[in-house]
């Protein structure tokens, strides 16, 4: 194949400090981008001395050999996302400045001010000339040190982040994910929030367990380096948050010692441990659920999504031992007939029944579980379902909705769609049976629910992933003998 013919690698930019040690800076960086398979370029601003006690020399560039590395790099290697680092002086700021009047893409900055030793690393008067790019900033990255010195708020408890980002918000940055690492906790609790994300405001925690390692350098520049990185991989911005914080845990585990100092932190491949992956929530205090896992540990088997109790009757009586009523149609004592009708039968053939949404009502009539999608779970009562000890399966489409599921810790998750499908209108791109086998192993502690376009010639591929269920809509209710079809697919999944 021609070299010109073949897809270009995403292009992401360093612009930061080179670091001498190859600990933290351009390096970090570097690493980072190439992990997720994009391209590297990088504009220097500063030739720094530094080992792994400490930052002996800054060394800055002028505005001249900083301004002739923008030239070279942007029409020849053109930045699908650009990630800055320490811009030590005006010169660096005004040369950035220039340059964006220009630049129309995806622009992270992680504000690196002060070193982890304690050296000053940005001058006062680039403190202040640094506040002039703000409007250019999609998402500024600070750890709660810099947090105080752009807004010189002291920050005491978690709760006072939220209210500097107000202030860094309020000055021009579109989006703000303050890094919770220097907080004294058992775990890293980041910030995040914006006012711009998607027209609308939005802001959550992300919360890991704190690994007590010491090879954490460069774990700034990793982070907003990685975001950026599956930002330019076409990402949405919560998602890239959510990877970015799956590669530090990543990176942080696999991090080594090189000096007599602290060493580097090693950011491999893409992600794929469930301990990776944070949890999301929408405020820092969350409530500890539990929900019982599904009966027995059984696979879920084929799951067919019903809009009718007289469903049950004919599909239950084959072997079926999970099924969802998704009724939308019917309101007030209708859908409560219907609801209290597809219990009993369940529960005549010992079923597993998931009543989709109206949780209050399959509390009431003891379902054996409650299914959510994501736009419902800000209204259910979770801790009611909880405590009435029903199952809960949530519907995830990418790794933000994954992480907030994760937050939850429900019975099973749902992946989809799977292929392109018309029973409902989503914004998703199809996951693919590759992407549904990375969530089942890499989420490996829950089961699985695949759905979305899944029909019986897909059946095979989409068993061989190992799922624990493979939910069915139309694929059976539309089929000419409904209970042939299920049949032939029931065969199918235990060939697997």
């Amino acid at each position: 194949m021609n070299q010109h013919s073949q897809k270009r690698k995403p292009i992401v930019w360093s612009v930061a400090g080179s670091d001498c040690s190859g600990l933290a800076g351009q390096v970090a960086d570097i690493r980072a981008i190439e992990a997720f398979g994009a391209h590297p370029c990088m504009v220097t601003t500063a030739v720094t001395a530094q080992n792994s006690k400490k930052v002996l020399a800054i060394n800055p560039l002028s505005e001249e050999q900083i301004t002739a590395q923008f030239n070279a790099l942007k029409d020849d290697l053109p930045a699908d996302a650009i990630k800055v680092g320490l811009l030590p002086t005006v010169d660096a700021i005004n040369a950035l400045k220039e340059f964006l009047k220009e630049y129309q893409g995806k622009l992270i900055v992680d504000p690196v001010m002060v070193s982890s030793s304690g050296k000053q690393l940005m001058d006062e008067a680039a403190q202040v000339a640094f506040k002039t790019l703000f409007h250019q900033i999609d998402l500024l990255t600070p750890n709660i040190p810099e947090l105080e010195l752009l807004t010189a708020r002291k920050i005491e408890k978690l709760e006072d982040i939220e209210f500097a980002v107000d202030d860094i918000l309020s000055a021009g940055v579109k989006a703000v994910l303050v890094k919770g690492g220097h907080a004294d906790e058992d775990f890293c609790a980041d910030y995040f929030c914006s006012d711009s994300l998607e027209q609308e405001s939005e802001s959550f925690w992300l919360s890991s367990a704190r690994q007590h390692r010491d090879n954490t350098r460069g774990t700034g520049c990793v982070l907003a380096a990685s975001i950026a990185t599956a930002w330019a991989l076409n990402h949405s911005l919560k998602d890239a948050i959510v990877i970015g914080k799956m590669q530090i845990n990543q990176a942080i585990e696999h991090g080594y010692r090189v000096g007599m100092g602290k060493g580097p932190l090693k950011p491999l491949q893409w992600p794929a441990k469930q301990e990776y992956m944070p949890q999301l929530a929408k405020s820092f205090i969350e409530q500890d659920y539990a929900f019982p896992p599904c009966a027995d540990e059984k696979p879920l088997g084929l799951y067919p999504v019903v809009d009718r109790a007289q469903w049950l009757e004919r599909l239950l009586p084959l072997g079926i031992s999970t099924v969802q009523l998704r009724v939308k149609d019917l309101s007030g004592e209708q859908l409560e007939q219907e609801i209290k009708a597809a219990i009993a039968i369940a529960k005549k053939y010992q079923a597993r029944l998931f009543i989709n949404d109206y949780w209050s009502l399959a509390i009431k009539h003891n379902a054996y579980g409650v299914h959510l999608g994501q736009e419902d779970l800000d209204g259910a009562d979770l801790l009611a379902i909880s405590k009435a000890g029903l199952r809960l399966g949530i519907s995830t489409h990418c790794y933000y909705e994954v992480a907030r599921a994760h937050a939850i810790k429900p019975s099973y998750l749902a992946c989809g769609p799977v292929y392109h499908t018309e029973s409902k209108q989503m914004p998703w791109i199809p996951h693919g049976v590759e992407n549904l086998s990375y969530w089942v192993n890499t989420m490996n502690e829950y089961p699985w629910v695949a759905i979305g376009g899944i029909n019986l010639q897909r059946m095979p591929e989409v068993a061989a992933t190992k799922t624990s269920g493979i939910a069915m809509i139309s694929a059976i209710t539309q089929a000419e003998d409904p209970e042939a079809v299920t049949l032939q697919m029931m065969k199918i999944i235990q060939e697997y």
